[in-house]
This record gives structure tokens, sequence and C-alpha cells, in this order.
């Protein structure tokens, strides 16, 4: 975890209702679901098997031990959970290592959300190890809070990173914005109380009642973020 601006210090964003603002990381801020399929696919063709590329939407946005876990007992891979773990972070680090593309709208949005200092946290399924390399391309000093999935108890779907975060910066998760891009992602967000906007990067996520869809960040801004915050 690490953090940029001490609780005592987080406000109100702009005098509105909204308290905080929560961003996934992999295929909401930066263009890298791709990069862990092809890890993934990878990683087991040097085990000697091929993935079926429906397996993909099965995968997206969970946490590693999920994710991993169904493609071990999907393939029948000889290899244990934590020798897949490490085989598919240092595949996945080498592939982050040339370069990570951000989303369309994501340097704007964390530009907006710094001038006008609301608490931001990162919040995501990937370990600290693949967060801290990710950070250096979108500015670690953009973040109040960054949440990985190997620091929290439970990680995705369950709430736990989400009510960490609104604890991290002091705020109530009612009157909180999170932007994510996987039906994994939203049920974390949704189960913790916060106000989800969903960017569905592989697979399609429905609309649903405290949810917003939108088909790019580049339709998500501070403006849009305070109407789904009710002035309390």
């Amino acid at each position: 975890m690490t953090s940029t601006v001490p609780a005592s210090l987080v406000r109100t964003a702009g005098g509105s209702a909204l308290q905080a603002v929560f961003l996934d990381m992999d295929g909401t801020l930066v263009d890298t679901e791709g990069f862990w399929w092809d890890a993934e696919v990878e990683v087991f063709a040097d085990l000697g098997h091929r993935l079926d590329e429906s397996w993909r939407d099965v995968v997206v946005g969970g946490p590693m031990t999920r994710s991993a876990g169904f493609l071990i007992e999907s393939t029948g891979a000889d290899v244990t959970l934590d020798e897949l773990t490490v085989l598919l972070n240092e595949r996945f680090e080498r592939r982050i290592g040339r370069g990570v593309p951000l989303m369309p709208g994501a340097e704007r949005l964390l530009a907006e959300l710094a001038l006008h200092r609301v608490p931001t946290a990162l919040v995501s399924a990937s370990h600290r190890r693949i967060i801290d390399r990710v950070l250096h391309s979108l500015g670690p000093d953009r973040f109040t809070l960054t949440v990985a999935g190997d620091e929290v108890p439970r990680t995705k779907p369950h709430p736990d990173p989400y009510l960490f975060a609104a604890r991290g910066v002091g705020a109530d998760p009612a009157r909180c914005a999170v932007v994510e891009d996987t039906a994994t992602g939203v049920a974390a967000a949704e189960a913790a109380g916060c106000r989800v906007v969903a960017v569905p990067s592989v697979a399609p996520i429905a609309p649903a009642e405290g949810r917003v869809v939108v088909s790019s960040l580049e339709e998500v801004d501070l403006g849009f973020l305070r109407t789904l915050v009710p002035t309390a």
C-alpha cells in the first residue's frame, strides 16, 4: 500500500457529495487485459497446453488465484497454483517492461482528479509488484492510496479492497465513485456500497441500479462522477 496524502487532509470533492474516486487498473486505466491473456497463453504453451479462447471471459478481471486455478483445472496442467502464479507474474512483468499503453481518456481523467485534489485510489486485483511497475506509467503522485490484490484478506469480487480504500482515505463508501471494466470488479465495488461506472473491456456489462455503463473513459470526467453521488 502507498499513500501520498494523509487521511486527515481528505476533503469532500469540490463541495459535492462525492468524497473519493477509486479506479481499477488493468483494462480500466491501462490497456493490459490482453497482456494477461497473452501471458497465460504463452505460459501454458510452455507447459504443453493450448488455452481455449472462450476461457478468456472467465479469467478476465479475477484474482490470480481464481484465474490460475481455473486454467489448471481446465487444462490438467502439471503445475501448482503457487508455481503458476510466479510464472504468470514473471511473464506479465516482461511484457509491461516494454511499456504500458494507457486507455483512451485515462491521462485526462487522472490529471483532472489531481487538479481538483479529489482523493483518488488505485484498487487492483494485481499483486503489489505489478502495480508498482505500472505506476511508473500512471504517475504514483496522482493517487492518495494504492491497494493491491495480495494486500487484502479477500480480493475482488469481494468488497474488501474497496472498503479498505474507503477507510484509507477517510470516506464513506456510499459517497465514493468506482470505475471498473469487468463484472468481477463491478461486483466488488457494489458489494462495498459504492457507486459504479462500468467501462467494459473484454466482456459486456449490463446497466443496473446504482451502476452506469459507458463505452470509454473519454465519457467520464469529474462532473459526470459527481452526478453519481446524490447530495447529502
